[in-house]
């Protein structure tokens, strides 16, 4: 029995590609370990202020990180534990495939 029924798979796609970007997935593997600022995603990115709101904006609208206003400042979290559950049957994957991944000629030029 399929998981992801033939008109989902659109919307499948779509989560997966907001997971592929190396900055989102990154930022949603700092936000396992609590809630953030955007300062404190951009300390640990190295990336502009710009560049982590951007990404963060695409991850609130795709429904995998929320926001919660405190004073002047936003605390952005996981949505939800489904998105905790996703990430580590990812990181158990990779860990079951080795570098194998690495070996799809799709994608070979995309890994840095």
């Amino acid at each position: 029995m399929p998981i992801i029924g033939v008109g989902a798979t659109q919307r499948a796609a779509r989560l997966f590609h907001s997971l592929s970007d190396p900055v989102r997935l990154a930022i949603l593997l700092d936000l396992l370990e609590g809630e953030r600022r955007v300062t404190d995603l951009v300390a640990r990115t190295g990336r502009s202020q710009s560049t982590v709101s951007a990404h963060l904006a695409c991850l609130r609208e795709s429904g995998l990180v929320t926001v919660r206003p405190q004073g002047r400042q936003s605390f952005h979290a996981l949505a939800s534990v489904d998105i905790v559950d996703l990430l580590l049957a990812a990181q158990h994957l990779l860990a079951a495939t080795g570098e194998t991944v690495l070996l799809c000629p799709v994608h070979a030029g995309d890994v840095p």
